[in-house]
C-alpha cells in the first residue's frame, strides 16, 4: 500500500495563472511552452536554463538556428518571442515572479552508484526543486513536465515542505502536480496543438483546476484527464514502455521474415487491421531510439526490482536487450554481405537522427550500428540534414577524417554534404533515418559513382528498392525474405 506523503499542499480555490516560468529549455520545455505562450497569449511564459549557449540560440534572430529542430516550431516563436514568450538565463527572477513552475530538465539513466545503468538521475529535479523553495514567492504551483519514476514527487513535495515551514512570516506555500509529456519528436507540434490526451496528476483539486484551465484554451475538456500523482508518473513510464515493446516485437517479427521468405511488411498490414492490435509501430527497423525509451523500460526494470517484482523486471529488459540485438544484427549482415570484411571499404550512410524531423540523436540505432562498422575498419561518409559534425563526433567519439580510403584497420568517418557526395566510391548505401529526401533519390546517378558491386541497405525501408535495383544495386530490406 502506497505510504501518504508527508507533504501538506496548500489547498486553495483555482488561482488564475499569468506567469509560467519553465526550467529546462531543450526538447520538452521549448515546443511546449512556444505552444502554450502562443494559445495562452494571456499568460507571460519563460524559459530559463543555464546554458548561456542553448539561449542565445532560442534568441537568435535567424530562426534556423534554434536549438530545437521541429516542423512548425520556427513558426509558433516567431509569433511569441517577445511578446509573451522570453528565454533568458537569469532563473531566480523567472522563478520569483511565476504562478507556476515547470520542471523539465533532464533525467538520464545513472552511470554509478546505486541502481547504475537503470536507475534515473535526478540530480538535476533535485537541484531545480531547491531552486524553487528558494525564490519561489506567494503560493506557487510546481509541475512534474520531466520524464520521471514514480513517486520522484515525495522528493519534490519533501524540499518543497521545509522551505514551506520557513522562517517565522514566511508565506510561501506549494503545491505539486505530474503533467507528463506525450510527444514523439519530429511530430511535437502537432501532438501539443491537437493532443490525444493531457494528463494531470496531483492532490490539490484548485492546481490541478488552474492547469486544467491553461490547457483548455486549445485541448478539448474530455481529453484532460485528472489521477493523484503517482499514477500520473507511472502512466509515462508505461506508455513509452508499450511503444517500445512494438518496436521490439515487430523487429523480432522482422528478423524471422527475413529468414523463413515472408515480407514483416504484408505481416504488420495483416495484424495492424485487427482492431485489438492497431497498425501504430508496426514498421520494422533499427530499433528505438530518443531520450525516453531505453531510459524508462530501464527505470521501469529498476521499479520492479526494487518492489521484488523479478519476473516483470526479466519481460521488460528483454525488450531493450531485443533493440540491441537488431542494431547489433544490421551491423553484422552489412558485413557479411560485403564478403565478410568492410576494412578499407566506404560506406555511405543515410541520416543519423534517432528518427525523421528532428535533429536528436539521443540513443539513436545511427551510433551503435555506426560504432560497430568503425569497429571492422570501415570509412563511413555520413549525411544527415539537420545533425551537425560536432553532434556526430560527440556521438561516435572521435572527430572526423580528413580524408582516409586505405586498407588500415582502423575505421575513420567524415561528413557528406549531400547524398551523391557520400556515395562517391562507396562499396554500400545505408539508410539509418527515415528522411522523407531519402524516397526520391536518383539511383542512376547514385550508382554511377559507386564502386562495383554495389549494395543497398534499407534499414528503414523508405527508399525506392526497385529503382536501386533497376540501376543495378545489390538490395536489403528490413524484414523482406
Amino acid at each position: 500500500m502506497l505510504l501518504k506523503s508527508e507533504f501538506h499542499p496548500t489547498f486553495c480555490p483555482v488561482m488564475t495563472v499569468r506567469t509560467i516560468c519553465c526550467i529546462g529549455a531543450g526538447y520538452v520545455g521549448g515546443p511546449t511552452m512556444a505552444v502554450i505562450a502562443d494559445r495562452c497569449p494571456q499568460i507571460q511564459v519563460t524559459l530559463v536554463d543555464l546554458n548561456a549557449e542553448r539561449i542565445a540560440a532560442w534568441n537568435d534572430a535567424d530562426l534556423g538556428r534554434l536549438p530545437v529542430y521541429e516542423p512548425g516550431l520556427a513558426d509558433v516563436v516567431a509569433r511569441c518571442r517577445g511578446r509573451n514568450l522570453h528565454f533568458t538565463t537569469e532563473v531566480d527572477g523567472a522563478i520569483a515572479a511565476a504562478d507556476m513552475v515547470f520542471l523539465s530538465v533532464n533525467t538520464p539513466t545513472k552511470r554509478k552508484g546505486l541502481g547504475a545503468g537503470q536507475a534515473s538521475d535526478l540530480r538535476w529535479i533535485e537541484a531545480s526543486a531547491r531552486q524553487v523553495a528558494a525564490q519561489a514567492r506567494g503560493h506557487t504551483i510546481v509541475v512534474e513536465k520531466s520524464t520521471l519514476p514514480v513517486r520522484t514527487a515525495e522528493t519534490i513535495q519533501a524540499i518543497l515542505s521545509a522551505a514551506q515551514q520557513g522562517t517565522e512570516g514566511d508565506t510561501k506555500s506549494f503545491s505539486v502536480l505530474s503533467n507528463p509529456e506525450f510527444l514523439a519528436e519530429g511530430t511535437a507540434i502537432s501532438d501539443l496543438e491537437n493532443p490525444d490526451r493531457v494528463l494531470i496528476g496531483g492532490d490539490d483539486p484548485g492546481s490541478i483546476d488552474a492547469l486544467a484551465e491553461i490547457y483548455s484554451n486549445w485541448v478539448n475538456p474530455e481529453r484532460i484527464l485528472r489521477t493523484n500523482l503517482w499514477s500520473s508518473e507511472l502512466s509515462k513510464l508505461t506508455a513509452n514502455a508499450f511503444l517500445a515493446q512494438r518496436i521490439s516485437s515487430i523487429n523480432a517479427i522482422g528478423a524471422l521474415c527475413e529468414a523463413t521468405g515472408a515480407d514483416v511488411k504484408e505481416v504488420a498490414r495483416a495484424i495492424g487491421s485487427d482492431s485489438r492490435l492497431g497498425s501504430k509501430f508496426l514498421a520494422a527497423g533499427p530499433g528505438f531510439g530518443g531520450s525516453c525509451f531505453r531510459k524508462d523500460i530501464l527505470n521501469l526494470v529498476y521499479l520492479c526490482r526494487h518492489y521484488g517484482l523479478e519476473p516483470a523486471a526479466q519481460y521488460w529488459e528483454q525488450v531493450v536487450e531485443l533493440n540491441s540485438w537488431q542494431q547489433q544484427r544490421i551491423a553484422r549482415l552489412v558485413v557479411s554481405r560485403l564478403f565478410g570484411t568492410v576494412s578499407g571499404k566506404r560506406l555511405a550512410v543515410l541520416g543519423f537522427a534517432f528518427k525523421a524531423d528532428t535533429n536528436d540523436t539521443r540513443e539513436s540505432p545511427a551510433i551503435s550500428i555506426c560504432r560497430d562498422l568503425l569497429e571492422e575498419g570501415a570509412h563511413l561518409a555520413i549525411h544527415d540534414p539537420k545533425v551537425g559534425v560536432d553532434q556526430i563526433t560527440s556521438d561516435l567519439g572521435q572527430g572526423a577524417s580528413a580524408s582516409g580510403l586505405g586498407l588500415a584497420d582502423e575505421g575513420s568517418w567524415q561528413p557528406a554534404a549531400s547524398v551523391l557526395e557520400a556515395v562517391e566510391g562507396a562499396d554500400a548505401v545505408i539508410v539509418l533515418t527515415e528522411w522523407g529526401q531519402y524516397a526520391q533519390l536518383d539511383w542512376p546517378a547514385i550508382a554511377a559513382r559507386m564502386r562495383r558491386p554495389a549494395w543497398l541497405f534499407d534499414v528503414r525501408a523508405v527508399t525506392d528498392a526497385e529503382a536501386a535495383r533497376v540501376a543495378g544495386l545489390r538490395v536489403w530490406l528490413v524484414g523482406e525474405g
